[in-house]
């Protein structure tokens, strides 16, 4: 199960440049995932590798970017998929932008709305979520961050 998580988590995040912007890419990004492994009473979790997981677990997913490149990089999207295995912690699905419709539309979660099995709408809750995206204005050339959301494994 690890394997399948890490590989859909981490092969598809990707970068959108701006709508009629060069080939060039000077955007370089890196994926890491972490298990956050309980800590004794007082002190904080800490992060370790994710050799294995079981459900119920909690995976932080970063994903760092560099601009490469010599010139600023408008309109910049990380878009990063929430593998079937994954749902989004209360705080992650809170505190970014997402998709519950395969990255069609994007908002806050309180927003969204989805069909029920009954047909009707109903707002859409975390088990919904898709996809996750972060929008930069601009990047300047040698800027660097990072994005991070939290999972649980079903």
């Amino acid at each position: 199960m690890l394997n399948k998580i890490l590989s859909a988590a981490l092969l598809m995040v990707c970068a959108v440049p701006a709508a009629g912007a060069a080939q060039e890419r000077p955007i370089k990004l890196e994926s890491d995932v972490k298990l956050v492994q309980a800590a004794p009473q007082g002190e904080a979790p800490k992060l370790v590798a994710a050799e294995s997981v079981v459900p119920g677990d909690t995976l932080v997913f970063t994903t760092s970017y560099r601009n490469e490149g010599s010139s600023v990089v408008n309109d910049f999207v990380i878009v990063n998929p929430v593998p079937n295995d994954l749902v989004l912690t209360d705080e992650a699905a809170a505190q970014n932008e997402v998709s519950v419709d395969g990255g069609k539309n994007w908002g806050r979660l309180g927003e969204l709305t989805v069909t029920g099995d009954d047909g009707k709408d109903r707002p859409a809750g975390i088990d919904d979520v898709t996809h996750m995206r972060w929008v930069f204005a601009r990047v300047a050339p040698s800027e660097k961050g990072e994005v991070k959301f939290s999972a649980r494994v079903r």
